[in-house]
């Protein structure tokens, strides 16, 4: 199975911000999109609609908003460390949040990075650019139970 990465973001910019910058930095890998938080874990733990979704095909890293519909990211990142066969799987919080409740409670929630989203595009591009190249090749990623 080929490694991709899964965006859970209701911005449609910040979609097509990520989407792009991907592009720009030759990140091929696919990019799963999800715009609300329930449809995340539905997506991960293959029940709902994603019910067939093979169970051992999960995503290099998740790149998760917190402010989402349905579910926020913190809950979001909850129900993936409770769940055993998704708690090693890399999480990056992604968000605009300048709060830093929002970065104590994520850490506390056990995210693997914080990452606020530059204003400026080309940080952003920038931001995304290295993100992809470290979770999906540089990144030794835990097995998968």
């Amino acid at each position: 199975m080929t490694k991709h990465i899964l965006l859970v973001e209701d911005n449609p910019s910040d979609i097509a911000l990520t989407k792009r910058a991907l592009e720009k930095g030759r990140v091929a890998n696919k990019l799963v999109v999800l715009e609300d938080g329930k449809a995340a874990l539905e997506y991960l733990m293959c029940t709902g609609e994603y019910a067939c979704r093979d169970k051992k095909d999960l995503p290099a890293v998740v790149l998760l908003d917190i402010k989402l519909p349905l579910l926020d990211g913190h809950a979001v990142l909850k129900g993936i460390r409770s769940d055993p066969g998704l708690h090693r799987l890399p999480v990056v919080m992604l968000t605009s949040s300048k709060e830093q409740d929002d970065v104590a409670k994520s850490y506390d929630l056990g995210v693997n990075s914080f990452i606020r989203k530059p204003i400026d595009s080309v940080q952003f591009a920038e931001a995304i650019k290295m993100l992809g190249l470290y979770w999906l090749v540089i990144n030794e990623a835990p097995p998968v139970k």
